[in-house]
């Protein structure tokens, strides 16, 4: 549905350490640099970028704004989790497990970025 998510950071050293363990967590691969200096992650047909903001103003999270990742099991969720908050990322929201809604049963993981960007590990139950 999407073509790539970019989030920002106003330290790309402190990024790339903390995206490249939390891919790393799922079998991603180290990020690439462009000629601009923004970090892409390519990865099962998706792409994610972290840059400094084009305007040069501070970088900032977005308040209510959730990036999910899909994840192939719940120990693939709890890996990225962990390897995220072992990264310099916090944990947030209710401890990874199990929910259920309108979407059916949904294994969640929420941490937040060095950044402060929510981040979603979701593995679909059934």
């Amino acid at each position: 549905m999407f073509s790539h998510v970019m989030v920002g950071s106003n330290d790309l050293d402190v990024s790339r350490a903390f995206y490249d363990a939390l891919f790393g967590a799922v079998g991603g691969k180290p990020a690439m640099q462009d000629d601009k200096g923004r970090l892409i992650y390519m990865h099962d047909g998706a792409l994610f970028m972290v840059t400094k903001p084009i305007d040069g103003e501070p970088a900032c999270h977005a308040n209510g704004g959730t990036i999910g990742f899909r994840m192939t099991s719940t120990e693939q969720a709890d890996a990225w989790h962990a390897a995220g908050v072992a990264a310099g990322g916090t944990a947030c929201e209710d401890p990874p497990g199990v929910r259920e809604g309108g979407f059916g049963k949904l294994y969640l993981a929420y941490l937040r970025d060095p950044a402060g960007n929510k981040l979603c590990g979701l593995h679909r139950i059934g």
